[in-house]
């Protein structure tokens, strides 16, 4: 499995910490649910961190089967529309910046050790 990372690094302006969540889980998260191929998507708010790390109020993972599914969906039209829901949440209270990673992931379940 292959998983796309977007890590937000920065900051919520001051006292916007819950409205942004919610206007990520109703504005944006549906773009990101949309992108063709994509098996599952998961939005993670920060709660806390080590004294000195840098800062990142979300992460957000998208799960795909292989690289094409990843091409294809970065080369879809929900993209756009993607980045455009993003930009518009993230003028409102985010200050910082977005990088994304690609990482072929894996999992190993505790059940049945």
């Amino acid at each position: 499995m292959i998983t796309r990372y977007a890590l937000f690094e920065g900051k919520v302006k001051e006292g916007q910490i819950e409205a942004f969540r919610k206007d990520v889980i109703e504005t944006v998260l549906p773009k990101w649910k949309a992108f063709p191929g994509a098996l599952d998507v998961r939005v993670s708010f920060a709660e806390k961190r080590d004294d000195g790390a840098p800062e990142f109020p979300m992460i957000l993972a998208i799960n795909y089967p292989d690289m094409a599914a990843v091409d294809a969906a970065l080369a879809s039209p929900v993209r756009a529309e993607s980045r455009a829901a993003t930009e518009a949440v993230l003028s409102r209270y985010f200050e910082g910046r977005i990088h994304h990673h690609v990482t072929i992931a894996n999992e190993f379940s505790l059940a049945g050790d």
